[in-house]
């Protein structure tokens, strides 16, 4: 049994990403101010997008994001059940309605082939989740949302480094929110941030982020600051801080080599359970991509292993293996069953996922050693 507990995700912080903290500390500017405008301009250049702005959380960016996009009560947002609840959430903060598709069973990604059948006459936003780092298959998507007048807003959360069609995701298309948590690709400890090529839409969210402020005001209290500005609209405080910037700068830095790494691992666990009848593993879509990898989720059989995937994820724990849950079916929580009238049976592909998905141990600074007690821990637990 393991000494030390492995936990199924870890971030990897650079010295000079706690040098950069230690020295915002001391300059005394802790809030948003220089290293958050540094940051927003780093990460323009690697997006290649005109509208950066980074936030608290990728769920201030979605609740901003649709609300700048001026939704109705009772206009409709297409997502998929499989994803966390704040996609959900945010839809509804927003006013919206959501409208749910089920999963290709294959790629657990919104099943295209669903898409268009779901666009009403209330639809207003097409909302893909690049799930566990995997871009959808995007051209279906914005065909429909041109045909029908619509917004795609991408809930990148996991996906910062993918690429699509030889594209980075984010580089592209209407509007994406990507996320900077601590089991993210890379993080600023909580973050995220909003990427958008609509300028309105960007001055909107640059107001409803920080109190409805109509121009830039983390400066005011500097010597060449002002004091004077306008409230414009009632707005929220998910402002980024430059603690969080300071740690961020660093990271995109060390993103490629992130997912680099992530992607050696999830082809290590590809290539050794390829032959194990306990898993399903996750599949590749014949559509050129990059692989985000930010966590890797085999479904578990259970009438080959004999224990379900909560009762593995305890044999893994009494070992001193981690792993996620990622996730339940969003649509049959309590509020979602009882505002929307979800049900068990309404997204079977989906349903079945979530009662069989689990995360395993995949971080960039997780050594090969370490890849393989996890290999060898599961290998215990079905021998």
């Amino acid at each position: 049994m393991s000494e030390e507990f492995l936990p199924f995700s870890r971030p990897s912080i650079s010295q000079a990403a706690i040098d950069e903290v230690v020295a915002c500390l001391k300059s005394g500017w802790i809030a948003t101010g220089p290293r958050v405008n540094q940051f927003t301009e780093n990460l323009k250049r690697y997006f290649d997008a005109p509208h950066v702005l980074p936030l608290t959380s990728a769920t201030a960016g979605l609740h901003v994001a649709l609300l700048g996009m001026d939704l109705a009560p009772g206009d409709e947002v297409i997502t998929t059940p499989l994803t966390f609840v704040a996609t959900l959430n945010t839809i509804v903060l927003a006013g919206g309605k959501p409208v749910l598709i089920d999963i290709d069973p294959g790629t657990l990604n919104m099943d295209m082939n669903r898409l268009a059948d779901a666009v009403t006459d209330r639809t207003r936003v097409i909302m893909p989740v690049h799930f566990a780092g995997l871009p959808v298959d995007l051209d279906p998507v914005y065909e429909i949302a041109e045909q029908r007048g619509l917004r795609v807003l991408e809930d990148a959360a996991h996906a910062i480094g993918a690429e699509y069609k030889g594209k980075r995701i984010g580089s592209f298309g209407d509007t994406q929110v990507f996320s900077f948590h601590p089991n993210k690709n890379m993080t600023t400890g909580e973050g995220g941030c909003v990427v958008t090529r609509d300028q309105q839409l960007a001055m909107q969210i640059e107001r409803l982020r920080f109190h409805g402020i109509d121009r830039q005001a983390w400066n005011r209290y500097s010597k060449g600051g002002s004091q004077d500005y306008e409230v414009v609209l009632p707005g929220y405080k998910y402002n980024m801080m430059d603690i969080q910037a300071a740690i961020g700068i660093h990271q995109l830095q060390e993103l490629g080599g992130f997912i680099a790494r992530r992607n050696e691992l999830a082809n290590r666990y590809q290539e050794a359970l390829s032959d194990w009848p306990q898993w399903t593993l996750p599949k590749r879509p014949p559509y050129e991509h990059l692989h985000a990898w930010h966590i890797y989720t085999p479904l578990i059989n259970e009438e080959i292993t004999g224990m379900n995937r909560d009762e593995f994820m305890q044999a893994m724990k009494e070992k001193n293996i981690g792993t996620g849950l990622h996730y339940r079916a969003a649509h049959l929580y309590p509020y979602y069953r009882q505002a929307f009238g979800f049900n068990l049976g309404d997204f079977p592909h989906a349903e079945d996922v979530c009662e069989r998905i689990v995360s395993l141990p995949l971080f960039p600074g997780m050594t090969d050693a370490e890849h393989d007690k996890v290999l060898d821990v599961m290998y215990g637990i079905f021998n």
